[in-house]
């Protein structure tokens, strides 16, 4: 399975500790990410995971910016994205569970490397369940195609 992460200039250090979580779990990474500690414009890697992630170039996507809320945001404009910040592992269980996020984001500023390892396994780990999830999801999807 691939992923494909992006991070803006506030999240270099946590990018690349989740970068080697994750690829020791067997994934591989895409890292559209900066690593530079140059302010830069977190919208432009939003969206370039976003645009990644909605062509099928790579399966699921993880964004980390100072709080993941503008990233996140970045990347919910690109058409077929479903992404959530979560500061906490239930948060991000129940997105992937109910809202078949394809796109997980968190902010550098607001967690720490442990506690976002937990988020990234939960998040992971879960699996839609579809049912009466997928009648809310298609009305989602319906939203955006207006």
């Amino acid at each position: 399975m691939k992923i494909a992460m992006g991070n803006d200039h506030s999240a270099v250090e946590m990018k690349n500790e989740i970068k080697a979580y994750v690829e020791a779990k067997g994934y591989e990474v895409i890292d559209f990410g900066t690593n530079s500690s140059e302010s830069c414009d977190y919208p432009v890697y939003g969206e370039k995971v976003g645009r990644a992630v909605a062509a099928g170039e790579a399966d699921l996507g993880i964004l980390i910016c100072g709080t993941g809320v503008g990233i996140s945001l970045a990347a919910n404009k690109v058409k077929g994205v479903r992404a959530c910040v979560c500061s906490e592992p239930y948060s991000a269980k129940l997105s992937k569970m109910h809202n078949n996020t394809n796109i997980l984001a968190f902010g550098a500023r607001v967690v720490g490397v442990e506690l976002a390892k937990m988020i990234v396994d939960q998040w992971l780990e879960a699996e839609f369940e579809g049912g009466r999830h997928q009648r809310r999801v298609d009305m989602l999807m319906e939203i955006e195609n207006r």
